[in-house]
């Protein structure tokens, strides 16, 4: 039979400040990434929106003529 324990290796310290380091980093990318969206999504929004309030114009015009 087999022992399957496992020794947990402590990280050093220069190993840690890597670690946040990339953590920091990749936090930025993903920000960015997630702002560069949500604006493509509002600016998508509001040209649909003006799209839509252009033809309901456009029915009620033609509704009244």
């Amino acid at each position: 039979m087999r022992d399957y324990t496992y020794e947990r290796k402590v990280p050093t310290a220069a190993e840690r400040e890597a670690r946040k380091a990339f953590k920091e980093a990749d936090v930025k990318v993903a920000m960015a990434e997630y702002e560069r969206t949500q604006r493509a999504f509002h600016a998508n929004h509001e040209r649909l929106k003006a799209e839509r309030l252009a033809r309901d114009a456009e029915a009620a015009r033609k509704l009244k003529t």
